[in-house]
């Protein structure tokens, strides 16, 4: 099955790094990163940009495109994982490897349901 590892941080801590912390925790990351394409888990995985260069569409019809997320926590999405892994006890061992190279970070982890095109929709649950 697969799951979201949704990365979440206090964006002015991560933009307060030098280049060289930033490439420190990288390599850790990437290490994590390629052990999980080594077991065929790993699916996309992104470092987002800043939200204060994001927008938000919200609202009825047409919708209204509005400045950033808002959120009201101190914590922003700053990146996710997409990984195959047989059970959620799985996908929480591999956040924990995340968490081990970035341990000031929080992470959410979601199931994912795949819609795929003329596919019929199916919910996938675990038992």
């Amino acid at each position: 099955m697969f799951y979201a590892i949704l990365a979440y941080h206090e964006e002015e801590v991560v933009e307060s790094w030098t280049k060289e912390e930033d490439s420190a925790l990288m390599v850790e990351l990437l290490q994590v990163n390629d052990r999980l394409v080594r077991e065929n888990c790993l699916g996309p995985a992104a470092r987002l940009g800043p939200t204060r260069r994001a927008v938000t569409l919200r609202g009825k019809d047409a919708g209204m495109v509005i400045d950033g997320p808002f959120a009201e926590t101190k914590e922003q999405l700053l990146g996710f994982y997409v990984v195959d892994c047989p059970t959620l006890e799985a996908a929480v061992a591999t956040a924990r490897d995340l968490r081990r190279a970035n341990p000031t970070a929080v992470y959410e982890i979601r199931p994912i349901l795949l819609y795929r095109p003329g596919a019929p929709l199916t919910a996938q649950e675990e038992s």
